[in-house]
Order: C-alpha cells, then structure tokens, then sequence
C-alpha cells in the first residue's frame, strides 16, 4: 500500500508535536487554518506562543526541508499567525515566534527561524 502525502506529513507533524512536547510545550492548534494559510502547530511554553512550520523531506537532493519555505510561504504564516491572535486575543500580549522544524533522517529544531521583518 502506498503512503500518500497526507500521510506522511501527518506523521512528520506528530513526531514533531512529541518532541515539542517533550520540551515541556503544549499544543494549542494543529493544522490552524485562515484564508492566507495554514500553521502546522501552534504550542506554548513560558508565555510564548509558538507558531511552527514542520518541513519533511526524505532526500535533500532537491535542497533541504527548511530551503523549501519560500518568500511567499512566511508571508502566508505570519498572515496566519496575525489572524490567530486576532480572534484568540487572550494570546496577544503574550510573546511570540516562528520555529521551524525540518525532518529527513534526523529532526532540527530552528528556533525563530524568521521574523516579521523578513
């Protein structure tokens, strides 16, 4: 039976929400979506909010899991993670930032992996 794509990026969010958490992270929302996008997970931990991008890739022929977040792809996060706050205003005076968590053979946590002023 073949994996789909679903699938497996399912799986890579679910490894990665475990390691999250066993950094003492909970989870907030997986798969938040807004008409800009979607943010894999969102987790807490010191009140800091956390939004996450998690990036699978089983090669890097094609350039590693974090080379494949384009220009247009943090835009569509942060316009998510804007809309997040807006309608969940009891996280707004909460710090915040963007991690990345890229998956091949091994897994790399990428804390503030960009900004808003990317």
């Amino acid at each position: 039976m073949k994996t789909t794509t679903v699938a497996i990026g399912s799986q890579a969010e679910r490894r990665a929400q475990a390691y999250l958490e066993s950094h003492d992270f909970r989870l907030i929302k997986a798969n938040f979506h807004s008409r800009s996008g979607e943010i894999d997970l969102i987790m807490i931990k010191d009140c800091t909010v956390v939004f996450v991008e998690v990036r699978y890739r089983n090669d890097t022929f094609r350039g590693t899991p974090v080379e494949s977040i384009t220009p247009h792809k943090v835009r569509r996060i942060i316009r998510t993670a804007e809309y997040f706050l807006l309608i969940y205003p009891q996280f707004g005076d909460m710090d915040f930032r963007f991690d990345v968590i890229s998956i091949t053979d091994k897994l790399e946590w990428i804390k503030n992996a960009f900004t808003l002023d990317r």
